[in-house]
């Protein structure tokens, strides 16, 4: 056996499945086929890169027939490559909101609507029907963006209203997913077929994986940086209008000039 040789045994401990799981695979035409020495198979860092990218298909939500037909379908990228790209699709700012537990109480009093049972409930059907959060029972929720669902709390505890910041929610998933989609398509156009035409070589997928790395914080801090102008821009013209609007005694009131020395 082979310093990185395995027995099956030792492959499907390795990778944390059953050994019977490891067979059904092999049963399939899913793993290259082994190292036989008499009647006994031995396996290699190949078989285990396999396995684990199946694992994490199947992980995503994948059937065994859809894993099958894609591993068919792109035999010319080799599994641990394959395996770095879902990785970096799975968590490319290197973090990642995990899901939280969060009692409809709670998000009541962040929400500031810890009086109106009525309304915390139309809010939670709300949240729900857009994949926020999870109905575990009567009194708890499954919070699956904390993010988005601490700032909406946070914009109805400062006095916008529930419709209005859902609106608002709706209007920025529909023009940001509009950008992204944008976005996908000039980097699959101009970095990743180039890359397939050159006919994907081995040398070149760690730079690949390192420039996509590169591409999605960078697209994330320009959208950031250009909302926020347009943002503080917008703040600007509405304050001068509405003052525009105020008696000088009123602008006074709320923005007291300084006192002469």
């Amino acid at each position: 056996m082979g310093a990185r040789e395995m027995t099956i045994d030792q492959l499907a401990s390795k990778v944390g499945m059953t050994v019977r799981n490891v067979r059904a695979y092999a049963t399939r035409g899913l793993l290259p086929a082994p190292r036989l020495v008499g009647r006994k198979g031995f396996y290699g860092p190949e078989h285990e890169s396999r396995l684990r990218l199946i694992r994490e298909l199947i992980d995503r939500g994948y059937t065994l027939g859809a894993v099958e037909k894609a591993l068919e379908e792109s035999p010319e990228i080799p599994d641990s490559h394959a395996l770095d790209l879902l990785g970096l699709l799975a968590n490319p700012m290197g973090q990642r909101a995990e899901p939280e537990l969060m009692s409809r109480a709670t998000l009541a009093v962040l929400a500031g609507i810890s009086d109106d049972d009525e309304l915390r409930d139309w809010l939670v059907h709300q949240m729900v029907e857009r994949g926020l959060v999870e109905a575990i029972d009567d009194a708890h929720l499954k919070v699956l963006e904390p993010t988005i669902v601490r700032c909406g709390a946070q914009a109805l505890a400062i006095g916008l209203g529930p419709q209005t910041v859902l609106q608002l929610f709706d209007a920025i998933r529909t023009d940001t997913g509009d950008l992204a989609e944008r976005f996908v398509s000039a980097a699959r156009r101009e970095v990743w077929q180039p890359f397939a035409e050159r006919g994907m070589p081995d040398e070149e997928w760690e730079q690949l994986v390192a420039n996509f790395e590169a591409i999605i914080p960078v697209a994330v801090q320009v959208v950031l940086a250009a909302f926020r102008t347009a943002l503080t821009s917008n703040i600007e013209t509405a304050m001068g209008e509405e003052l525009s609007s105020m008696s000088p005694e009123m602008i006074e009131r709320f923005l007291p000039l300084p006192d002469d020395d």
